[in-house]
């Protein structure tokens, strides 16, 4: 029943954008449509989920293929997991669209939003639900390529182009990993399907090869550093509910290949879990490194997701050390923090997204110095962005906090045991260095986007987002909450959906309600907030029965204080900029400051992205240069290409004689 259910959803899905194609560019009546189609599909392929997780049955339909085998599709608990943000974003992202991206004001593209948004959501299911490589590709590639044309839908503006161009590479050589990783796995298990392999039937070698394909793979869509170099620039480039689905869910396709491929090795090598926590280190620590240089909004969040990721991978990296040391409470702490991420980052960062979007919707601008003095005319956006950050920097009483706590306990097993100890002891101080670097990122944000004064007259005239767009995120904020104060309402979920990764852990009678302390957490988190409720009504009425007149913030003994004195981002990050120069390698233009009355200057200053600018495009612009010395030898003269082809074929004859029987046949003749 529950995979019926999803099927037709996926249907529905892919078919949302059809009816749009026979209205006019400017009808929005078409967008609607889609929105309602959306919204039914994702009412049926929750519903799927909901009954997968109370029954949790692995349910599998048999569909022929041309004359090639047959193809599998299922659903578990597992899936049902990764199902649920798939189906809630892209409702809440429709929504958000809606007033966001209305067709009446985007007439040139909103046809082709509208249409590849569902089969994004359509394809994202189809391989979650896979059973088989095969299908698995399929929906793959239909993910790939919707996201492409959705980056890609201001084709108009050569930022748009270039951000899609390069996702599109990108996207292709993980594919292209994929097709070796699974022809592969046909000729050492003998088929297409994923299924578990028992232990010794595949070599140590070959074990070795898989995994490094599939993280290759699977790595470059989930945005692991350093296969990230595509994600800033599109999650930057796209509409902004388009980034909150790139970042918040299409990311998290990429792990649930990576957390599948790897549940078919029943005893991984323990080799494998430090290399996946060392991806984790770096990925959460220089990816927060990075936001917090940058001075776009949008490319801000999107390093983020690159932290985040980070943390999903410890999780996974942690779990990975259990399974190979038959540690149940490691796998379930790990597996719980990574999946209980992944579920979090949707949200969280989703939010955030939306509350971007909103600021860049009044504003038209993503800079962050040119905000400012956002919550006196935006103070809905501005309290929900405010719960999206907390909830990011891992603080209760919030989502992030919990998933967080999940992949500490997990590494504090580790140390004092004899499992990871040194991985888990470096892990430890760096999990803790990415929350304080997201706190002060996030300081900074809130600081120069939403407090102090506007500093220009875009941010002076900034109104609040519209009722389509902030109901999603007022949904998206409730959520947080509701994770963050009751996550034993989610453990047996959790629980069903390790028990499929992992089913030896079945016998041990764990879960995660017994390994980690949620009703402790539960009772404090609903502590805090009404704490913090307390404190603020205090604080209110004492504030308004107070005769004190109020007056402007600290003038600094200025006496008439302008806008451009204000603290910006920039100058906040100043220090940490500094203290990470060596990895950063900021471009500044330093002001001009000479004489007794010096000219107007500028300060300035710009983070190349690590790997795409300082690496691959350097080295393809030198192949470029190296290979046009062979543009001589292309005349148009049909002549020398035949002399070409005889050369060539001279030299393959050469190489297939030895070359005294080639000589003495020349000569003997």
């Amino acid at each position: 029943m529950s995979l019926y259910l999803i099927f037709s959803a996926m249907i529905i899905a892919a078919s949302s954008g059809v009816p749009g194609l026979f209205f006019s560019k400017n009808a929005a009546i078409s967008q609607r449509i889609a929105f309602v189609l959306i919204c039914i599909s994702s009412l049926l392929g929750l519903t799927g989920s909901v009954i997968t997780f109370i029954h949790p049955e692995n349910n599998i339909i048999l569909i022929p293929w041309i004359a090639i085998e047959t193809i599998v599709i299922g659903i578990d608990a597992l899936s049902a997991f990764f199902l649920v943000p798939i189906f809630l974003m892209g409702t809440l992202g429709a929504a958000y669209g809606l007033g966001y991206w209305p067709q009446s004001r985007h007439p040139a593209n909103s046809r082709k939003l509208v249409f590849f948004w569902g089969f994004l959501i359509a394809g994202m299911t189809m391989l979650v639900i896979s059973k088989h490589a095969l299908a698995f590709l399929l929906g793959w590639e239909i993910m790939a390529l919707s996201a492409f044309f959705l980056v890609a839908t201001e084709d108009n503006r050569p930022e748009s182009q270039s951000a899609s161009w390069v996702y599109l590479v990108a996207t292709h050589v993980g594919t292209l990993t994929l097709f070796g990783l699974f022809i592969l796995w046909k000729q050492v298990s003998g088929s297409y399907m994923f299924e578990p392999v028992e232990n010794g039937s595949i070599s140590f070698t070959v074990m070795n090869i898989l995994f490094f394909m599939a993280l290759l793979g699977f790595g470059i869509k989930a945005g692991i550093m350093p296969f990230h170099f595509w994600l800033p620039a599109a999650h930057a480039s796209a509409p902004t509910h388009i980034s909150a689905m790139l970042s918040g869910v299409v990311l998290k396709t990429g792990i649930y290949g990576l957390v599948r491929w790897l549940s078919l090795f029943p005893s991984p090598p323990y080799a494998w879990g430090t290399i996946v926590l060392i991806i984790g280190f770096v990925s959460g620590l220089f990816g927060v490194v990075f936001a917090i240089a940058q001075h776009d909004l949008k490319r801000l969040l999107a390093y983020h997701s690159v932290e985040n990721i980070g943390i999903i991978m410890m999780g996974l990296g942690i779990a990975l050390l259990g399974r190979s040391a038959e540690r149940p409470e490691l796998v379930i702490l790990g597996m719980a923090g990574c999946l209980l991420h992944v579920w979090n980052h949707s949200f969280f960062k989703s939010l955030l997204f939306f509350g971007a979007g909103a600021v860049i919707h009044s504003t038209h601008t993503r800079q962050i110095d040119r905000l400012g003095g956002l919550a006196k005319g935006m103070p809905v956006t501005a309290a929900l962005f405010l719960i999206g950050a907390v909830a990011i920097c891992g603080l209760p009483p919030l989502n992030g906090f919990v998933s967080e706590l999940f992949v500490y306990l997990g590494m504090f097993r580790m140390v004092t045991d004899d499992i990871g100890y040194m991985a888990a002891a470096v892990g430890v101080p760096v999990l803790a260095m990415i929350g304080a670097l997201a706190a002060a990122c996030f300081v900074k944000v809130y600081g120069a986007v939403f407090l102090g004064n506007p500093r220009t007259d875009l941010a002076m005239h900034a109104h609040e987002a519209t009722l389509c767009m902030r109901i999603p995120m007022i949904v998206l904020a409730i959520i947080c909450v509701v994770i963050g104060c009751a996550p034993f309402l989610f453990s047996s979920i959790l629980t069903n959906a390790i028990f499929v990764w992992n089913p030896a852990i079945q016998a041990s009678q764990l879960s995660v309600f017994t390994v980690a302390p949620l009703s402790i957490i539960s009772i404090l988190a609903i502590a805090l907030i009404l704490g913090v409720f307390i404190i603020t009504a205090i604080f209110l009425t004492r504030r308004k029965k107070s005769e004190y007149p109020q007056v402007g913030t600290w003038d600094c003994g200025y006496l008439r204080p302008v806008n451009s004195m204000e603290y910006t981002a920039s100058s906040f990050a100043r220090s940490i900029v500094t203290t990470f120069q060596w990895v950063l390698c900021p471009h500044e233009h330093k002001p001009d400051v000479s004489g007794l009355f010096p000219k107007t200057s500028h300060f300035s200053s710009h983070i190349d992205e690590v790997v795409l600018d300082r690496m691959l495009l350097p080295s393809a612009r030198a192949a470029i240069r190296w290979s046009s010395f062979f543009r001589r030898f292309q005349q148009g003269i049909i002549q020398y290409y035949i002399f070409y082809i005889v050369i060539i074929l001279f030299v393959l004859l050469c190489t297939q004689m030895p070359l005294k029987e080639m000589f003495l046949n020349w000569f003997t003749r």
